[in-house]
């Protein structure tokens, strides 16, 4: 029954939303062009149609129709890229237009000609939309390489370093496939990892016919091992299809568990909050788990949502995230940081320990990122004195 209220709720919230935008491109479009019945029936269905595109490529993800899906995802999902900006550049313009309106009557005064037509209102956010999704597109491939170095006694002198890399949010899938997933992989290799760490949503959607991306990700072996935890999108796949690619492609899942590598450095894992909106229960409390573990030995908490537990401060030396992709496409990122206060980058925390929000590796929905580049994280642990 939660599940089932929880997708009900989600798609409540969608479709208001979603459908709210749309809305609001008809509305634009209307004032402009002046359609005739016929033309604004036609534009409507043409609106309601790519709405509804994401759930249309759920269906046919479920019932096998991978061609159709895949091609639905990558018109439906670039039209919401699209009309996200072409809504956020027209609410600014509509802001101007409020603004002076507001001026023309406290002054008195006649500033019809600086106001744009419903054309030109039309259009210049189109414009402008149309030219940020390009560079959205360019850069949701430019991976770049974030590093940090952390010195810490918990690691032995005779340590040099213990290299993690961490990837998150990869959404492999309809979307990211094979091409930018040998991108991912190529990037992760030459950074030359001890240990490969991926804090959630690895996958994306119904992942039953693409198993050999599994193989693509296998091809990194770091000396020390790879290690995942569950995101809320592992949930939406399908958890025992998302558990079996995840193995398949050589991680070692943490599920409310941790344990000591090497003799070097603990890896602690707890599963998305998600998760209990799809029947799971059971998981022992965050902080019995890093209780567990040896005090002597650096520890690492990975988390796919950047949320922190008082009870847990103090328990682990650095909490690996992701979750909020920097909002992905800018000003969307005004947004999420809202939800998520920890919202991207190297956090300190109070008294002890650490915290990195990851902006993500893939893409989510639209194949754009604006003003939040894709990235691979590199964690240098040294010890004391070694971190210039």
């Amino acid at each position: 029954m939660s599940r089932l209220l929880a997708m009900v709720l989600f798609l409540l919230v969608f479709f208001l939303i979603y459908g709210g935008v749309h809305s609001y491109a008809y509305l634009k479009i209307r004032a402009a062009l002046h359609p005739s019945k016929l033309q604004a029936t036609a534009l409507i269905l043409s609106l309601l149609l790519l709405m509804m595109a994401p759930i249309i490529v759920r269906f046919a993800e479920r019932y096998g129709f991978e061609m159709p899906a895949c091609l639905c995802s990558w018109v439906g999902y670039l039209w919401m890229g699209v009309l996200f900006l072409f809504f956020s550049v027209s609410l600014c313009l509509d802001l101007y237009r409020l603004i002076l309106s507001g001026a023309a009557y406290a002054l008195q005064r006649d500033f019809t000609p600086l106001l744009p037509s419903p054309l030109t209102a039309l259009i210049l956010p189109l414009v402008c939309s149309l030219g940020i999704a390009a560079y959205a597109a360019y850069e949701a491939i430019q991976i770049r390489t974030e590093r940090i170095v952390l010195e810490s006694p918990k690691i032995p002198a005779a340590v040099e370093r213990i290299r993690l890399v961490q990837i998150s949010d990869v959404h492999v899938g309809l979307i990211v496939g094979e091409e930018r997933l040998r991108n991912i992989v190529e990037t992760v290799r030459k950074a030359q990892p001890d240990i490969l760490l991926s804090t959630g949503d690895l996958v994306d959607g119904q992942i039953d016919s693409l198993r050999n991306l599994g193989e693509v990700l296998r091809e990194v072996a770091p000396r020390y091992g790879k290690y995942a935890v569950t995101g809320n999108h592992e949930f939406y796949a399908g958890l025992p299809q998302a558990l079996a690619f995840t193995r398949q492609a050589g991680f070692t899942v943490l599920r409310g568990e941790g344990m000591t590598v090497a003799g070097l450095v603990n890896i602690a894992g707890v599963d998305d909050p998600t998760g209990r909106d799809f029947g799971l229960r059971g998981s022992p409390p965050e902080r019995e788990i890093l209780d567990g573990l040896p005090r002597q030995h650096f520890t690492i908490l990975l988390k796919h949502q950047p949320i922190l537990r008082k009870e847990s401060l103090g328990a682990f030396d650095l909490q690996l995230s992701g979750h909020t992709h920097k909002g992905q496409i800018f000003p969307f990122s005004l947004i999420t940081r809202l939800f998520f206060p920890y919202h991207t980058g190297f956090f300190r925390l109070p008294g002890h320990g650490a915290l990195y929000v990851s902006r993500g590796t893939g893409t989510w929905g639209p194949p754009m990122r604006f003003l939040a580049p894709p990235e691979i994280t590199v964690i240098d642990l040294v010890p004391p004195g070694r971190g210039s």
